[in-house]
């Protein structure tokens, strides 16, 4: 049975979503292509290897492509067996992901996991 991952984007409280407003500002053929990609990864998972995509660090994984010449990122995380849960983008203009963007993604996970246990335990 071949398992196809659910992609979420994550949104914080008050309802601003990184991933989304990063895609919707880059141009037609930039959006296609970023879509293209994240169905790569919805379809592969784990499985989507290198250039493509990388473990990081803690969990914490990039999609890796190039628009119009610069290196973008989408970092992510698997949460709960099907899920992937992309943090945020951006243009990454040095060797390393800068230490910055690792502890963003780490507090988007940490505020996704917390404020979906919360709603799991209320029974929603």
């Amino acid at each position: 049975m071949n398992l196809r991952w659910r992609i979420l984007y994550y949104t914080a409280e008050n309802g601003d979503c990184p991933v989304e407003n990063f895609i919707n500002i880059r141009s037609i053929s930039n959006q296609a292509k970023i879509f293209n990609w994240i169905e790569q990864l919805e379809i592969k998972g784990p499985n989507l290897p290198r250039p493509y995509a990388d473990l990081l660090e803690d969990g914490i994984h990039e999609l890796r492509m190039k628009l119009s010449g610069d290196q973008v990122r989408i970092l992510y995380f698997f949460c709960y067996k099907e899920y992937i849960i992309l943090t945020h983008a951006f243009f990454k203009n040095t060797d390393k992901v800068p230490r910055s963007e690792l502890v963003k993604a780490k507090k988007y996970r940490d505020d996704f996991i917390r404020r979906f246990n919360k709603k799991d335990s209320k029974g929603k």
